[in-house]
């Protein structure tokens, strides 16, 4: 996890724009680097560190004496970068597993390269010898990019777009600032004057492909056909495969676990696999809720199971109302299940940084979205209708889930690592007929639960517990989260100020009291900024006018857990 920054043909003084790059300060604590571009005096890179690999030649630009013409700022981990310098025979002159970029982009061209590396990054790439700058975004957008360009080619990019919104220009047309899409590259002609051109944006994966990188790493055990045993273990096989290769790290790591499937099953994992890796510490396990909250419980449950050195973070809805103008600034969204959802990882990884030295923190992101498991999938109206839905979710998961769970860590200094987002993994997982995936005998996720019966990973209870609602499962039984937020809210918004919501609000107008609530927050924040959420994350087949389960005719929350 690191912040990357930088500008193309500025008409301003670098050093007066620079001072934009120190507000995604906090996605790099360990260092800052502030360097121009030779020979085009008005480029320069902006990079925030959080060391993770390679301590002596980690900072960026990353440039190395094979390539002098190269530079390179990136945001992520290449999990296949020794196995393909090995394959190419490569000469590294680092350790960073980013160094794979420059090589790959070498011998292949930008087509190519992305296609490549197995893991999440966001990049940006500057070849003065062929006046080119490219940018490029993993398949789901786990890593945030965003961009801003002008009328006459000045580039400004950035990892949150908080360090783009008072970059100033020559234009008197204001510059739009917009999310870099996953599983994209984009090429520019850079001119003398430093001003670019976008010649190309491609997208190179999409999540139903099978990764092009997949025929570089031969997996054993992996069966074909659609026979329900070798599915399963080919499902245990793969995603065993996704943990381990997140590994990687100098750094300690960690596991959020709600006690909920999927959280309990990367958990697990990850314990076994530190196990079996002999890594030198034991895994810390973090929860977040009240005294008596369901996901509380069964954390305790799991961790107790697997063994992990667990830690729980009490919740109270007071603290959660206080977080929320935060939670706010740091997701850039004004969605409502978003912002609610956030409040409790965002306390949970200021926690983590605070009071422990994990750093690389797992977490079962994704899942919901491959796997089927959000509630409303029951009334899909056919199996095909319910697979489409899964890769619509998993194709906006950065405007949501994803966004939330690398800003809410990321705003601690944290680095956030999803193995059910693993590349491989899903497109094994979507390319499953439908009706295999879809929910049986009224349980979500019925598929995955079955693959991992009887393998003792965690405790069956856990293993057929039915979802909760994240923000409701970490809070008590007696008032959830959400009725405490309402009825703050209630306080703080009045019927007049709703009625009017659609004139103040003509793009994506809030329907709710929350949902104005948390519009006003974010445009005090970022006024005129409201295209960054371009719709609300909301549950299809039923008619909903709020996200959450909890106000769902089907959503029965277990009250015996």
């Amino acid at each position: 996890m690191c912040g990357i920054w930088a500008l193309f043909g500025s008409d301003e003084c670098l050093a007066a724009q620079c001072t934009n790059a120190m507000k995604i300060a906090h996605r790099g604590p360990d260092a800052f680097r502030f360097e121009n571009v030779n020979g085009f005096t008005n480029c320069c890179f902006g990079f925030h560190r959080l060391a993770i690999v390679d301590q002596l030649y980690g900072m960026q630009p990353l440039r190395v004496k094979k390539f002098p013409y190269l530079w390179l700022c990136y945001n992520g981990e290449i999990y296949n970068h020794i196995r393909l310098k090995e394959h190419f025979e490569f000469d590294y002159q680092t350790k960073v597993d980013g160094e794979i970029l420059l090589h790959l982009y070498d011998r292949f061209g930008i087509e190519k390269m992305p296609t490549l590396l197995d893991g999440v990054f966001a990049f940006i790439l500057l070849d003065t010898a062929n006046k080119k700058v490219f940018l490029g975004r993993d398949t789901y957008g786990v890593r945030p990019l965003f961009r801003l360009l002008t009328d006459d080619g000045f580039l400004a990019v950035s990892s949150e777009a908080k360090g783009l919104t008072e970059i100033t220009h020559s234009m008197s047309t204001p510059a739009k600032i917009t999310p870099f899409p996953p599983g994209h590259f984009e090429e520019f002609d850079l001119k003398l004057t430093g001003k670019v051109k976008s010649v190309q944006m491609e997208r190179f994966h999409c999540c139903t492909d099978e990764p092009k990188h997949a025929s570089y790493n031969n997996l054993k055990g992996l069966g074909t056909g659609f026979e329900l045993e070798t599915v399963k273990s080919n499902i245990r096989i793969l995603f065993e495969n996704a943990v381990k290769k997140r590994l990687m790290a100098h750094r300690r790591i960690g596991c959020l676990l709600s006690g909920g499937l999927d959280s309990s099953l990367v958990a697990a994992t990850l314990v076994k696999l530190a196990k079996e890796e002999e890594l030198q510490y034991p895994i810390q396990t973090f929860a977040i809720g009240a005294d008596d909250s369901p996901d509380l419980l069964a954390a305790r449950k799991v961790a107790a199971y697997i063994g992990s050195e667990h830690h729980e973070v009490n919740f109270t809805p007071e603290e959660g109302i206080r977080a929320v103008d935060e939670v706010i600034f740091h997701l850039e969204s004004f969605d409502i299940t978003t912002v609610r959802a956030s409040v409790g990882m965002y306390l949970i990884s200021k926690y983590i940084r605070e009071k422990t030295d994990s750093v690389v923190i797992f977490s079962g992101e994704g899942s919901d979205e491959l796997t089927q498991g959000y509630i409303y999938f029951h009334k899909a109206p056919t199996p095909e209708a319910g697979a489409e839905e899964s890769v619509r979710l998993l194709k906006e998961l950065y405007l949501f889930d994803v966004l939330r769970a690398d800003r809410t860590t990321a705003a601690h200094g944290l680095e956030l690592r999803a193995p059910f987002l693993d590349h491989r993994f899903t497109a094994y997982y979507l390319s499953l007929p439908a009706e295999m995936r879809a929910p049986k005998n009224g349980v979500e996720k019925h598929l995955l639960r079955e693959s991992f019966k009887g393998m003792n990973l965690i405790p069956d209870e856990i293993l057929w517990r039915r979802k909760e609602a994240f923000s409701d499962g970490m809070t008590s039984l007696k008032k959830s989260w959400y009725a405490s937020l309402q009825e703050h809210i209630e306080s703080e918004v009045n019927d007049s100020q709703l009625e009017k919501a659609d004139k103040l609000f003509p793009f994506n107008p809030p329907k709710t009291k929350e949902g104005f609530y948390i519009r006003q927050v974010f445009e005090k924040k970022y006024p005129g900024r409201s295209e960054w959420t371009p719709h609300y994350w909301m549950p299809r087949w039923i008619k909903a006018t709020d996200p959450s389960a909890r106000t769902l005719s089907i959503y029965k929350p277990d009250k015996d857990e």
